[in-house]
């Protein structure tokens, strides 16, 4: 695991602490000041200075002493995981799941709950309920808890932290969530897309280097995707990186609403592969409404066929992996990633064949295939990434060290 470099330069205080204190969070068995200062590039008077603030403050304690050839034994220092704590919040059409998060990035507690009426101060109410029985469940100090992280479908007008028309929850017109659940809860509230959460959280809880670069392929009531790029969440201009849903896939396809046949949102979603699964006959076509309940209960039988055997399911979710591998293709040709990661709330159930048929599809498309093998693999976060990496947005806010922090203001 490589770790960022620090800079001696005056006024860079902050900017090293994170260094620090991200480096000794990667440590496993803890690290010495030495190892931090060859580690970090920084001199050894402000690894001390720093280390001294971090042990005052209670982010790292000293953990025994280690004898490591001549001289005097050198003391260890550790994160202390339980000294500061996020939230995570992720907001989808059918639930509502919530994490607490210690500063090691480890999952202390988790809830469920049925987003309810798509009433938007509802469901604030019910987040805010949630956060505080989470809390309350978990017997921490609330003083401890650095923030809220909500991960939410796009669009978003991040300036206002404002959630602009998403799908599937009809009535949520430029609901002001920020604000609004800052204001429930009394915590300060950081609002990102579900998909460059989910980015987030798989960096922070992943083991890659810190010059990683990965496209996240996001499969949850819509498709989404994130980017990598040294090490940082690509969120763009507006923060509303990786709306791909309009991006065709199969020129053949159903007509999708804005005009073009073959869309991601009609022909990769769940919904359009039940819809597909229907048309195939493996389900009858008498599902009762179109709802995201209704919706998910078929798909998981569907992905429950398949891994049982059933051949006409197997058939469905082939395909459905050969449209998404299209789609990846596009991305990773665009953009020259390291790798692809697959993760969100409907992965575990597709993971199986997804990805025994996407990486040779994959690999026949990709424009760099003389030059190297493109990894594709799951997400080391699980279903609950969108929570988590909202979580870790809080976190990485303030502990990760990024270049943009080295600008001097004029």
């Amino acid at each position: 695991m490589g770790m960022r470099r620090g800079t001696n330069l005056p006024r860079m205080g902050d900017f090293n602490q994170a260094v620090i204190l991200e480096a000794i969070r990667r440590s496993v068995e803890g690290v010495s000041r030495i190892e931090l200062a060859a580690a970090t590039g920084l001199s050894a008077q402000t690894v001390t200075n720093i280390t001294r603030r971090l042990l005052d403050d209670g982010l790292i304690a000293e953990a025994g002493r280690a004898i490591n050839g001549p001289g005097k034994p050198r003391v260890i220092l550790r994160l202390v995981a339980d000294s500061r704590f996020s939230i995570g919040v992720h907001l989808d059409p059918a639930v509502i799941t919530l994490v607490l998060l210690d500063l090691s990035g480890a999952v202390v507690r988790r809830r469920v709950v049925r987003t309810p009426a798509k009433d938007p101060r509802r469901i604030v109410d019910v987040m805010a309920q949630a956060i505080e029985a989470m809390i309350a469940d978990a017997g921490i100090d609330r003083e401890a808890v650095a923030g809220v992280g909500v991960a939410a479908p796009g669009p978003l007008d991040a300036a206002r932290g404002t959630v602009i028309d998403p799908p599937k929850l009809h009535g949520w017109h430029r609901v002001p969530l920020r604000a609004v659940l800052a204001e429930a809860t009394g915590f300060a509230v950081a609002l990102e897309k579900d998909t460059t959460a989910a980015a987030v959280g798989e960096l922070w809880t992943g083991n890659g280097p810190a010059d990683d670069s990965f496209l996240f392929v996001y499969l949850g009531t819509g498709i989404g995707a994130s980017l990598v790029r040294g090490g940082e969440a690509e969120r763009g201009s507006s923060r509303n990186f990786g709306e791909i849903g309009h991006i065709v896939v199969d020129p053949d396809g159903p007509m999708c609403a804005c005009g073009l046949r073959g869309c991601v949102d009609v022909v990769c979603t769940p919904q359009a592969i039940v819809e597909q699964a229907e048309s195939a006959g493996v389900f009858p076509d008498d599902r009762e409404g179109n709802d995201v309940e209704a919706v998910e209960v078929r798909f998981t039988q569907l992905c429950a066929r398949a891994s049982a055997g059933d051949l006409q399911a197997l058939q469905v979710l082939r395909r459905a992996a050969a449209h998404l591998s299209v789609l990846i293709s596009v991305l990773t040709n665009a953009f020259d990633v390291d790798r692809v990661v697959l993760g969100g709330p409907f992965w575990s159930r597709l993971a199986s064949v997804y990805l025994e048929e996407i990486p040779p599809a994959l690999d026949r498309r990709s424009a760099t295939r003389a030059v190297r093998q493109l990894p594709v693999e799951g997400t080391v976060v699980g279903d609950d990434v969108g929570a988590v990496g909202a979580a870790c947005v809080v976190l990485d806010a303030v502990l990760t060290p990024r270049a943009s922090d080295l600008y001097l203001e004029d």
